[in-house]
């Protein structure tokens, strides 16, 4: 687990119309495109750590390193949508529906322990390769 060093640009479906926002980032850090992106508990997005909730995926790097101020720029975030990666643990069509989590903004696994729920497998692809119908915690009804 760590967290990305660089832009992942990621495949999304076009079929699932996505819901965007330009969210305020913390101070002093960089949100490369692709990472999963959290709330540091005080409502500004960092890359995602595992206790935080869940708001989606950067659609466009971030760079904050060079300010201390909080909220100095704005991260752009689909958070609703279906998204490729590579989750560990999936393994065939029979996963299809499973709940798939985060431990950091780029590491996804079907395992609950030590995670945080971001969406669920729509479909399997090859190997451990799925697409994910995920939303943001502040999308969700409950």
């Amino acid at each position: 687990m760590s967290t990305l060093t660089k832009d992942t640009p990621r495949a999304y479906e076009a079929e699932i119309e996505p819901v965007i926002n330009n969210l305020p980032i913390i101070a002093s850090d960089i949100i490369y495109e692709g990472a999963a992106v959290g709330d540091n508990g005080s409502g500004y997005a960092r890359p995602f750590v595992v206790s935080d909730p869940f708001w989606g995926f950067a659609a466009a790097q971030c760079d904050n390193s060079g300010s201390a101020v909080a909220g100095f720029k704005n991260v752009r975030v689909i958070q609703k949508g279906a998204i490729r990666l590579t989750v560990a643990g999936a393994s065939g069509v029979g996963d299809i529906g499973e709940a798939v989590y985060a431990t950091d903004d780029a590491t996804f696994t079907m395992t609950a322990s030590g995670a945080t729920q971001i969406g669920k497998i729509l479909r399997w692809v090859t190997s451990t390769t799925c697409i994910v119908y995920f939303e943001s915690a502040m999308l969700r009804s409950v």
